[in-house]
């Protein structure tokens, strides 16, 4: 289960999640619905995700932090600390695009680069207001294609939109237009700014696979390579050889009244290999309950919820997991977090 678990997280980054997974059917992506405008702007990348900033930070955090005043609270002040430090209100963006870019070192390590386009209402001036307020040599000003970076030194562990949890060296942040805004790795922000200008196909059936689901909170696709898969260093050889066959993953989280649904899936090169990664994911999910009581209470009464809820199919080449969990789980997971 936890080599299937790496997998995901090497596909997803974002985060957003360590989940499985593998992808829909044969048939061609429908046409990338919400959420595609603004990622139709990312440069080319190999995961991208789509996250509905307000429903994520109005609806899904209120409501699974309900029962944890103190949690809420904090998740708040980071967001607030974003702001004073970036000029940025994430409460003012309605979606957020990620494209993640992966390079391999020679170390064996996988190097992952992003950059997030943000769409809302922001001020100008708040941004460069923050950059007048940073310490001496913490912002500096790059000029590029006529647009202007703001660039913050940071050096800490912080939590950017504050929701996605990460060691940030600089943080570069370049408004695009009056509505939009770019941030993340200062070469990724010069890519975003060159996809604007002009008609940028190159993330097309990710971004479909990203927006299936209209009701989504949080969609994202993924492309899988050989050197992906062989940088996870697998080391059961019956698994190595079924993950060999997935190209792409893809999946979603959404919420219920009072359930999160999770959708993580995975496609393979041809539907035998679609079936017998479902066999050993099948397989695997057998165990998986035999080591939930040695996981902390919490994550203990996640997991067999999850698992309990957990329906595997197989659609011509896609492997398709789902499962829903009740928010009542999620909330003491995130509290412990």
């Amino acid at each position: 289960m936890q080599i299937l678990k790496r997998v995901l997280i090497a596909g997803l980054i974002l985060t957003v999640a360590q989940l499985l997974a593998v992808a829909q059917t044969t048939k061609r992506p429908n046409p990338a619905r919400s959420g595609s405008t603004l990622a139709g702007a990312l440069p080319a990348s190999d995961t991208v995700a789509l996250v509905k900033v307000k429903r994520l930070l109005n609806e899904a955090m209120p409501t699974m932090l309900a029962n944890d005043s103190a949690k809420l609270n904090e998740a708040n002040a980071r967001i607030d600390n974003f702001k004073r430090r970036t000029g940025l209100d994430p409460r003012s963006f309605d979606e957020l695009a990620l494209g993640l870019s992966y390079e391999y070192l020679p170390s064996g390590a996988m190097k992952v680069t992003t950059v997030a386009l943000a769409q809302g209402t922001f001020s100008p001036t708040s941004l460069v207001a923050a950059g007048r307020a940073a310490s001496p040599g913490k912002h500096r000003e790059e000029k590029y294609q006529g647009k202007t970076i703001h660039v913050f030194t940071l050096d800490e562990q912080m939590r950017i939109f504050g929701l996605l949890d990460l060691k940030v060296r600089e943080l570069a942040v370049a408004p695009l237009n009056a509505n939009t805004v770019a941030l993340g790795d200062v070469q990724r922000v010069r890519s975003a700014i060159d996809a604007g200008k002009g008609t940028n196909r190159a993330n097309t059936e990710l971004i479909a696979l990203a927006s299936q689901d209209p009701n989504a909170i949080v969609g994202f696709g993924g492309n899988v390579s050989p050197t992906m898969l062989q940088h996870l260093r697998i080391g059961n050889d019956a698994v190595a050889k079924d993950l060999s066959s997935v190209r792409q993953v893809y999946g979603s989280l959404g919420m219920k009244e009072k359930d999160v649904q999770v959708l993580a899936a995975a496609r393979t090169v041809d539907p035998g290999s679609a079936r017998s990664l479902g066999a050993t994911v099948e397989g695997l999910t057998a165990f998986a309950g035999l080591f939930t009581n040695r996981l902390p209470a919490a994550r203990a009464a996640l997991a067999r919820s999850a698992l309990g809820n957990l329906k595997v199919t197989v659609q011509g080449n896609d492997l398709q997991l789902r499962t829903a969990v009740s928010q009542a789980d999620v909330g003491p997971v995130i509290k412990g977090s």
